[in-house]
This record gives structure tokens, C-alpha cells and sequence, in this order.
């Protein structure tokens, strides 16, 4: 059985995803929504990832190998101008964001359909639970990115 990996691999990406968020923040203090709401959805996802430690015993999975997980997602430029132009920085940090939790939502969505396979109640509830809130977590990115992103790239 692989839930056990599937878990891991959700582990990392919550964790990242958790870390990013309050990153954006601090990189963009004068934006006033992201810096209030990053940290309420952060904090969802250190939910998420404490519920996965909970339950990762029970597929093999030992919670010490989960404390330091390895990001993948480096920061790299992804705009041209992106270094040095705070506005097209801020549109970055959202696409990433939305990328992140568009991957924790999926995440989320295969190992509901792994506990469904496997007839395992407690985390098919787990997966019903968290996957809402990654899924909002993503809406909130791209909506602040329909948001912003027509004043940014007209000015």
C-alpha cells in the first residue's frame, strides 16, 4: 500500500505551503489583505499537517521522518523585472502560491481516493475536512491575483 507516500508527499507540501505563506507577507508588508490572510491560511495548513502526522503511524510512515521536510519549491524569479520591481514580485508570489495550494488541493483529492479504495472512514473524513480549505486557500490566491494583476500589468 502506498498511502503512506501519499502522505509524505502531502506532509511536504502543506509544510511548504505553511512556510510560504507568511513569506509573501513579510515581503509585502503594505499590502494589507495578503498580510492579514496569509497567516489564518497558513495556520490552516499547520492544522493539516499536524492531522497528517496523527494519522501517518498507521500507514507506516514514522512522524520523526516527517519534522524537517525538504522543500521543492525553490524561490527562483519568474517574472522578467521580477527582482527589482516590487509590484511584479507581489503578482509572483501569488501565482506561487496559487500553484502551492492548487497542489496541496490535489494532494488532498488523491488520498481521498486512496482512503475511499481502501475502505479507511477516519481518513477519508481527514481528506473531506482539509481538502475545503486547500481548495480556498487556492481561490483566495487567484482571486487576489484577478485582483491585482490588471492594475500591475497596465501600469
Amino acid at each position: 500500500m502506498r498511502i503512506g507516500a501519499a502522505l509524505r508527499e502531502l506532509h511536504r507540501s502543506e509544510s511548504a505551503l505553511a512556510t510560504e505563506l507568511p513569506r509573501v507577507a513579510e515581503r509585502h508588508p503594505k499590502e494589507q489583505e495578503i498580510r492579514h490572510v496569509t497567516g489564518d491560511l497558513a495556520e490552516w495548513s499547520w492544522e493539516h499537517v499536524r492531522e497528517i502526522v496523527a494519522v501517518s503511524p498507521r500507514y507506516g510512515v514514522d512522524p520523526a521522518d516527517l519534522e524537517n521536510p525538504e522543500s521543492s519549491e525553490e524561490r527562483r524569479f519568474e517574472l522578467p523585472g521580477e527582482d527589482s520591481d516590487p509590484d511584479l514580485s507581489l503578482l509572483a508570489d501569488l501565482r506561487r502560491l496559487y500553484r502551492m495550494s492548487g497542489g496541496v488541493a490535489l494532494d488532498w483529492d488523491l488520498l481521498g481516493q486512496g482512503a475511499q479504495v481502501i475502505a479507511d472512514a477516519e481518513l477519508l473524513a481527514l481528506t473531506k475536512r482539509c481538502r475545503p480549505r486547500s481548495a480556498r486557500q487556492m481561490r483566495w490566491a487567484r482571486g487576489m491575483l484577478k485582483t491585482l494583476s490588471p492594475q500591475i500589468l497596465a501600469s
